[in-house]
């Protein structure tokens, strides 16, 4: 699979089936003699996984690499490359990421008996064919059943399941994939700050995935982290780690709390980026106080917005997944001021049509109760720079756009 994507390092993530010694090499394409060559030992103990960091690159090149044994067999090849250095120089590159949320696999041993939860991985040859570069998972990638998440076996079995599927690995092998959790990765349905094996998920989700950075503080607490992507700002936010639970009467309520909310706005306030891109499990701007949206939390809700607009951040667009459904949301304030919510979700989970529940904030024609998948393309000069939300059905057929002008 290939990880993140900089200017001068790019992140291999490989799985084997049992330990052994792997070799990774990888040189400027059509010029196999300079070539650099690293090698790793895969440990059960993390499921035979391993990251490589192509390090020392050169700006918007092409590289082939090659995955090799102790004796030098062949396992795999494949092509990655390095972001292009535009800044100071052109307008930036026209750029697509697909996003989505929401990817049960079936496994019937573990499964809830009747009829099956997943919907099959038939969407992902359609997400394939797209003219893409990365893909942005939104949580709920893996779906740990009640036979994974007490145990550390359990929990790696889940994700070593998901990411063995045969249906997958191209789209591992040729989109740059980054990723942020929910319930369903972290532990239990609905799980937050109290689930005792929260760091075991923690280490996995780190070990299955190769985000650039991890956690806010010196003691890498949690999955958030920023990534910089062209002209673009990521912000992964974590809603479990710090999540008081939905139950709770006494003290404070907060899904991200303030330490994640501070670091937030300051990033946001810091960013020259065009377009700052805010990926959260749940829901933000949904005005229905059901479920776990974040107008459950209705005070943090309104922190976030009013901190936003308080600090005239411009172009934030949140993605969240959770719903099975998919839907835009639009918050507008004073002087125009307007922040986005593009819900993306279900991938290959059961869907549900919920057009009827009372989102006063949802942009007409822009609910789909259906599998589906998500893009983001961002194109145009930097003074006119334009973000193009599409969704797509689970063939690949668009069901809408809606274009957002940079201000």
């Amino acid at each position: 699979m290939l990880g993140y994507k900089a200017l001068r390092e790019v992140a291999v993530w490989v799985q084997m089936d049992s330990s052994m010694e792997v070799r990774f090499t990888y040189h400027p394409k059509g010029d196999a003699a300079n070539f650099q060559s690293k090698s790793q030992i895969s440990n059960p103990e993390k499921a035979n996984t391993l990251t490589f960091i192509a390090s020392g690159l050169d700006v918007g090149s092409t590289y082939e690499y090659k995955l090799v044994d102790a004796n030098y067999k062949l396992l795999d090849k494949g092509e990655f490359s390095t972001q292009e250095q535009w800044q100071y120089r052109k307008d930036p590159p026209n750029f697509s990421f697909l996003i989505g949320s929401c990817t049960y696999v079936n496994d019937t041993a573990y499964d809830r008996p009747g009829e099956p939860y997943g919907k099959g991985l038939e969407i992902f040859s359609a997400m394939l064919e797209k003219d893409a570069e990365a893909m942005l998972w939104l949580g709920d990638n893996i779906y740990l059943r009640p036979a994974d998440w007490d145990s550390r076996s359990g929990i790696y079995y889940r994700y070593s399941h998901y990411k063995s599927q045969p249906a997958l690995q191209e789209f591992w092998k040729n989109f740059h994939h980054y990723a942020i959790w929910d319930d369903h990765d972290y532990g239990p349905n609905d799980a937050n700050r109290s689930f005792v094996n929260k760091d075991i998920t923690l280490e996995a989700f780190k070990d299955f995935w190769a985000n650039p950075n991890y956690g806010l503080n010196s003691n890498a607490e949690g999955i958030t982290g920023m990534f910089s992507y062209n002209d673009v700002d990521f912000f992964l936010l974590d809603n479990r780690s710090f999540r008081t639970p939905n139950e709770r009467e006494s003290g404070e309520r907060f899904i991200l709390g303030d330490e994640q909310i501070a670091w937030l706005i300051d990033a946001l306030v810091s960013s020259k980026a065009r377009f700052k891109i805010v990926a959260v499990g749940g829901q933000l701007l949904n005005t229905a106080a059901l479920y776990e949206n974040h107008s459950t939390f209705a005070e943090e809700r309104q922190k976030i917005i009013e901190l936003i607009e308080e600090e005239q951040i411009k172009n934030v667009v949140f993605l969240s997944g959770d719903r099975h459904k998919t839907e835009l949301s639009k918050y507008v304030g004073e002087n125009d001021f307007t922040i986005y919510d593009f819900t993306s979700s279900p991938l290959s989970s059961t869907s549900y049509n919920s057009i009827e529940e009372p989102n006063t904030l949802r942009v007409e024609g822009t609910h789909y109760g259906e599998q589906n998948f998500g893009m983001l393309t961002f194109e145009g000069s930097w003074k006119e720079r334009v973000l193009v939300l599409q969704t797509f059905d689970k063939n690949g057929e668009l069901i809408w756009t809606h274009k957002i002008k940079a201000k």
